[in-house]
């Protein structure tokens, strides 16, 4: 590894960092009503005398549910403020953990540039390709791995992944370090809840490919995934706009237009879209032409229901929003209204990288008075720039997140754990990857973590033939020698390979709970009034967090705003 820091040794320091950030933040600042539930703590069989701490003489079990708080649920009142146990979590990282809480997490949101855009379905972890090149297993703790090797994937969902409902226990095949359960607990007592308000997702029990709360006309061109997005966002913003007394919503980013035109030709409100791709644009064009048409041949066959006004289709702007700068087109009213008349409302739904940061700097403009953001992409923030903006976590020691740990966070935890209880042979592809980067190194030792995409259907390859395909893809002879026994012993190794990246995937929701909640708290600073809220699905929209805002208080009003219309 050069001149680098062993894994282990920055994995921890990241841990430590963020664990201190995370709990400082989420204790020592007033946030009114925020979303954060303490998930239930972990039991376990008797732990042996090794996981006990002779110190306090507790065991295992007993020193994380201490950690934890004892479990407790409880607020403080009504300022948001956590309990205090929660702050423990800081000195638990660093005194449960001996060094090694997080020694995957530098693994898997580690290594070069990757993309793991919005609901990506097979995340491409650049530190899973150096499994086997930089020996990754041996850097786990010996208690981590007799722990965690052999576990199938549908252990490794239940015993690691997994988050248990009230009153149900999780039943480990082993004792476990304290150092592993702690990391689990941390993890899950630390991180914002993902958990929506309504039952998963009721719109599609009838039939998985269309939302029986959108009309078919809606529906067309509309994946379900994104049928479930725009209505929910879309019911969101109209609901907040009512609230807020909006006279325009302004769509930044908006791509094919799904969200604007079912805000403005579903809902009735008044859209403005903009988009700084001309071709996208322009096929948002021909959609809106295609969904009037279709809507106005429904009227004809309904002449008895009276429409409350015109149909009026979302204005297109074909325009880049610059993080830095404000965007004097985005300000602009649609109709001419009398002076200071403009009551705008911002959103956008997965807008990418620092465009999120650019709705939330043009909030402070007087034009603006609501916000309901959702973000994706953090890797792609600006550094600096688009992460710390709140004073506050700009503040704390050891804030920074790299590019690793911002790429990590934009895994589908959710979507991950569901495919380790399916056990369905796509988890070999992470392994047949990892092999592959060793007989990459082997011919070009330079060439390091290259891309590899266009591979169909991996999982029913023989592992030389996904390798001779992989090496053809990156440039080299895909008749170079092969070590069939080496690449076969890597593939026996399958499960290790799972179980690293399941590891690392624990932090994937911690992170992104310190970046939303600097962009909360960045409003707050502000005097604003700010909430985050569960509205997708995770299981179908893993980035599932909307920051809402206002420049006025909502009160108990912001409640209404998750919940599912009738």
């Amino acid at each position: 590894m050069g001149g680098e820091q062993p894994v282990t040794k920055n994995a921890f320091c990241h841990m430590r960092r963020l664990a201190r950030a995370v709990s400082s933040a989420h204790n020592g600042r007033v946030l009114s009503g925020s979303v954060l539930h303490h998930r239930p703590t972990m039991c376990c069989r008797p732990c042996s005398g090794e996981d006990a701490d002779p110190a306090l003489g507790l065991s295992c079990v007993e020193q994380t549910q201490r950690a934890a708080g004892g479990g407790s649920a409880a607020r403080r009142g009504g300022s948001g403020m956590l309990p205090g146990p929660l702050g423990v979590w800081g000195g638990a990282v660093t005194s449960l953990g001996t060094g090694h809480l997080l020694a995957a997490a530098s693994g898997p949101v580690s290594g070069g540039a990757g993309r793991s855009g919005e609901g990506s379905g097979q995340p491409a972890s650049p530190l899973l390709q150096e499994f086997f090149t930089d020996n990754l297993w041996a850097t786990l703790p010996g208690s981590w791995q007799e722990a965690l090797d052999g576990l199938k994937p549908p252990q490794l969902a239940t015993q690691l992944l997994g988050v248990p409902g009230e009153g149900e226990v999780v039943r480990y095949s082993s004792v476990w370090p304290l150092s592993l359960l702690a990391l689990k607990s941390t993890a899950c007592a630390l991180a914002f809840t993902r958990t929506p308000g309504f039952q998963t997702p009721s719109e599609f029990l009838e039939n998985p490919s269309q939302s029986s709360r959108l009309t078919a006309p809606f529906r067309k061109h509309v994946r379900p995934k994104k049928q479930h997005e725009i209505r929910r966002l879309g019911e969101l913003v109209k609901k907040l706009s009512d609230l807020t007394g909006c006279t325009q919503v302004v769509d930044i980013g908006s791509g094919q237009g799904h969200l604007s035109r079912f805000m403005a030709l579903g809902l009735g409100l008044m859209v403005k879209s903009i988009e700084g791709d001309q071709r996208l644009v322009e096929r948002a064009q021909r959609l809106d032409q295609e969904l009037l048409q279709v809507l106005e041949k429904e009227d004809k066959r309904r002449p008895q229901v009276v429409l409350a006004g015109p149909r009026r289709s979302p204005q297109h702007v074909v325009r880049w929003v610059e993080p830095t700068a404000l965007c004097e087109e985005l300000l602009l009213p649609l109709e001419t209204l009398p002076r200071g008349g403009a009551r705008l409302l911002l959103t956008g739904l997965h807008a990418c990288g620092d465009l999120s940061v650019a709705l939330l700097r043009h909030f402070s403009c007087p034009e603006v008075v609501a916000l309901a953001s959702v973000g994706c992409c953090y890797m792609k923030l600006s550094d600096p720039g688009g992460y710390p903006l709140s004073q506050w976590v700009a503040g704390l020691p050891g804030h920074e997140l790299p590019y690793r740990l911002r790429e990590g966070a934009c895994h589908a935890l959710e979507e991950y754990t569901e495919r380790l209880r399916r056990a369905g042979p796509s988890l070999r592809t992470h392994c047949y990857r990892a092999a592959l980067e060793t007989v990459i190194r082997g011919a070009r030792p330079e060439l390091r973590r290259p891309g590899v995409q266009g591979i169909p259907r991996v999982h029913e390859l023989k592992i030389e033939e996904y390798v001779q395909r992989g090496l053809q893809r990156v440039g080299l002879d895909p008749r170079l020698p092969l070590n069939l026994a080496a690449l076969r012993a890597h593939l026996s190794q399958e499960n290790r390979v799972v179980a690293f990246f399941s590891l690392a995937l624990l932090l994937a929701p911690l992170v992104e709970t310190l970046i939303l909640l600097d962009r909360l708290l960045y409003l707050q600073e502000q005097g604003f009034h700010a909430e985050l809220l569960p509205i997708f699905s995770p299981e179908l929209s893993p980035r599932n967090l909307v920051l809402v805002a206002t420049k006025r208080p909502l009160g108990e009003a912001f409640s209404l705003l998750e919940t599912e219309d009738r």
